[in-house]
């Protein structure tokens, strides 16, 4: 029966926990998820939670969990980060009319807190914390070798399907591609990031940072080769903030090395020449709080797939902020995942009919998730200009936009953009596919 296949996902990343949860949704019994860390201690600041992700979690069962401390976004405004004057201002009240859900931000742990609670819910799913996988073999049925971290003995693994959804590190990714002969390694992006998180007891002295933390409003601040993005989260107690700048802090650190402990005094010399409310801002970072991540990507992968093996979200397509879509594309990756290898249209479990779920897993997926890796780049580019004609005629765009004449040159924050990443309905179009591909659900399966 294809609800007893053993399923092993690496990783208990935002791909590997929707994977999973919408695998038990779908029928199947026998999922466990490994993972490096011993404990699922979820950190990490804010998030964007767009209505594709939404619509999603919705449909798992742990959306209204992770809504209840989100802000929904009521407006966005796109600044010059050395004059605060605004360049851009795009009404977001529409989105929930034309996509069933507003676009909303949160923290990143209560998002990773809805899914694995979700997870935990399912008797199907179980955690296998603390376990470093090494020597991936594929094929028909996968193996590998699973170390747990308190001193345990190794132990062999052996399963029907693999999904690795282990980030842009990947050693699934590394071990597959090898296999095949085909590179995809991480590479750096020239990008680095502060991910800093301001509590109401901090700024209030700061008339003109309450307001932004009392606001519906995501706001970002930008200048030559960076940019801030700032919104309030968790029930507005707390003002979420991320940069993106050139990771010149990461100078000479090895290729491992993604986050370095960084200066505070570095930090405010970055956005030095932004206006003073940025200032105020940064001043009010605790020195030791400050951590500067080195943003990874890799060039489009030449497959996915192999065998009975399948890649899920960083692992396959690590993607820029500057888009707000990493986490939603993961998500989006596993709700497929529950579509395509649902027990009722792999019934027959053999691993040509596996091998078929997945490939169409990938043609779904695929286009998608690349397209917008490179939108996310090219609004990044957008939104970096230094002075120059280039700067120019993207600053009129932003002003011909306010009239309602033109594209807003932050892709992010454009209708036409947004109905293209928000009106798509993953799922309905995985059903639609797998029809198409003949991979048709089978009662009483």
């Amino acid at each position: 029966m294809a609800d007893t296949l053993r399923i092993a996902i690496v990783g208990a990343g935002m791909g590997g926990l929707a994977a999973a949860l919408a695998l038990a949704k779908s029928g199947h019994k026998n999922i466990t998820i490994y993972e490096n860390a011993t404990n699922l201690g979820f950190v990490g600041a804010g998030i964007q939670l767009a209505p594709n992700m939404a619509r999603i979690l919705d449909k798992l069962g742990c959306w209204q969990q992770i809504a209840a401390e989100a802000v929904q976004c009521a407006n966005t405004s796109i600044r010059e980060g050395s004059s605060d004057k605004e360049l851009g201002y795009v009404d977001l009240e529409y989105v929930k009319e034309k996509y069933g859900y507003p676009h909303m931000v949160g923290h990143r742990a209560s998002l990773a807190g809805g899914l694995y609670d979700g997870c935990k819910g399912e008797s199907a799913v179980k955690f296998a914390l603390g376990n470093t996988i090494s020597d991936i073999r594929f094929g028909p049925k996968p193996t590998f070798k699973a170390t747990p971290a308190d001193g345990g003995e190794t132990y062999d693994v052996e399963c029907d399907i693999l999904l690795g959804a282990d980030g842009v590190k990947s050693s699934t990714r590394v071990a597959m591609l090898q296999e095949l002969g085909l590179t995809g390694s991480a590479k750096d992006s020239g990008q680095a990031a502060y991910r800093i998180m301001l509590t109401r007891e901090q700024i209030k002295d700061d008339a003109e940072l309450l307001k932004l933390l009392d606001s519906d409003s995501v706001t970002r601040w930008i200048g030559e080769k960076k940019h801030i993005i700032a919104y309030p989260i968790h029930n507005k107690t707390i003002y979420n903030i991320s940069t993106a700048q050139p990771d010149i802090n990461f100078a000479g650190a090895p290729d491992a090395q993604y986050t370095t402990r960084g200066s505070k005094s570095a930090m405010k010399q970055t956005y030095d020449d932004f206006c003073p409310m940025i200032h105020r801002m940064l001043d009010l970072v605790p020195e030791g709080d400050v951590v500067e991540w080195k943003l990874r990507v890799h060039d489009p992968l030449d497959t996915w797939v192999h065998g009975s093996t399948a890649l899920v979200g960083d692992a396959c397509h690590p993607t820029l902020p500057h888009m707000a879509q990493g986490a939603a594309q993961a998500i989006e990756d596993g709700a497929v995942l529950g579509v395509v290898l649902s027990p009722s249209r792999i019934s027959g479990s053999s691993p040509e009919t596996i091998n078929h779920a997945l490939r169409i897993y990938e043609k779904l997926r695929k286009p998608r998730a690349e397209a917008l890796v490179e939108l996310a780049a090219e609004s990044g580019r957008a939104m970096h200009l230094g002075a120059g004609k280039a700067k120019e005629e993207r600053d009129k765009a932003f002003a011909a936009a306010r009239s309602g004449l033109g594209k807003v040159p932050d892709k992010w924050a454009d209708a036409d953009v947004q109905a293209q990443v928000y009106g798509t309905d993953v799922v309905a179009e995985a059903l639609k596919l797998c029809e198409e591909e003949g991979l048709v659900a089978k009662l009483n399966a």
